[in-house]
């Protein structure tokens, strides 16, 4: 059972310690392939030395919009120049988040929007963060042509899945999916095309309801994340493994290509 993680910060700092034992975990899951995104230009590097170490792992980089603040003008062009250099999954982490409080929504568009054109320039997907700002994020893929990507930890409406589907995105679930609280969520993951559909943890971030509140994610656990989502749409496993992977590789072709 071949499954993929489209979204891992796998060199963050909560993985120091042991990230060669929790590459091996993933590994021992079924975890064939992990993309790590990029926040910010300062762990562009980061992120490129991880996907060297670990042959699974695939990089993104991209300026998150909660850490816009910090970021200068010229990050995009190192952007660029970094993306050109490497061969990435993605451009991403980018996006827009209206959730966090004293945000400044204007430099928030302004990064999102010079992104969204540095991958269209160079012809690459892109990981979206999308929180309480699906309807300004779409404003923007409509306006702006794109190849496509995944809607990171999606949690919109049906109507904004069904647009983020038509522009050619895919959409990511994981670990929220798995809480039984998550009525919304649960019913988009059980009636959506599984064609829509590719598998994230998020890790170190948004843990499964089986671990602790606050512990550590890590991409080991997309094999029970998926087994959650086979029993929510009455499939097997394995049937779910090949789908949501199958959608990885058409989200982020550079998968398909390894």
């Amino acid at each position: 059972m071949a499954l993929i993680d489209t979204h891992c910060h796998l060199d963050a700092a909560e993985f120091d310690d042991d990230r060669a034992a929790v590459a091996a975990r993933a590994a021992a899951a079924g975890v064939e392939f992990i993309v790590v995104p990029a926040i910010e230009r300062a762990n562009f590097g980061a992120v490129a030395s991880v996907c060297r170490e670990f042959g699974d792992c695939r990089p993104a980089y991209g300026i998150h919009p909660m850490v816009v603040g910090r970021a200068q003008d010229d990050d995009l062009d190192a952007l660029r120049a970094t993306l050109q250099r490497e061969r990435p999954a993605a451009v991403g982490e980018i996006g827009l988040d209206y959730f966090v409080p004293q945000r400044d929504e204007a430099r928030q568009e302004f990064f999102f929007v010079e992104q969204l054109k540095i991958a269209r320039d160079l012809g690459l997907p892109v990981l979206l963060h999308v929180r309480k700002a699906v309807d300004a994020v779409l404003k923007h893929l409509r306006r702006i042509e794109l190849p496509g990507g995944i809607a990171h930890a999606f949690n919109g409406s049906r109507q904004q899945a069904e647009t983020f589907l038509q522009l050619g995105f895919k959409l990511g679930f994981g670990g929220a999916m798995t809480h039984a609280r998550a009525t919304h969520l649960r019913e988009l993951a059980t009636t959506l095309p599984l064609s829509a559909i590719v598998l994230e943890t998020d890790a170190p971030d948004i843990p499964p309801a089986w671990l602790e509140h606050g512990a550590r994610n890590q991409p080991a656990e997309l094999a029970r994340i998926a087994a959650v989502l086979a029993e929510l749409r009455g499939l097997a496993p394995a049937a779910v493994a090949a789908a949501t992977s199958a959608n990885a590789r058409v989200a982020l072709p550079a998968l398909a290509a390894s």
